[in-house]
């Protein structure tokens, strides 16, 4: 009798710490998701900087989503090695 006590007192306590440790685990995805998602938009304020400080011509709003998704699809240093190979 009193094993059987003693085991369901341990199934208590894993339980509890299986509860605690999940909602660790919880909290580490969500930092981590906010992270990540920093990481994608970190080049950001250095490009809007430097467009800032260059005449860019005229184009047009497919263009310009099309060269956005050009850096954000390839990264910066490969689009601009593309860029720089066509021109």
């Amino acid at each position: 009798m009193a094993q059987q006590k003693k085991l369901e007192n341990d199934l208590a306590g894993i339980a509890a710490e299986k509860a605690k440790l999940e909602a660790q685990l919880a909290a580490l995805a969500a930092r981590e998701k906010v992270a990540r998602e920093a990481a994608l938009d970190a080049g950001r304020g250095f490009l809007l900087a430097a467009l800032e400080r260059v005449k860019i011509p005229s184009m047009d709003r497919v263009e310009a989503k099309a060269l956005a998704t050009a850096v954000t699809s390839l990264g910066a240093s490969e689009a601009l090695r593309r860029l720089a190979k066509e021109g």
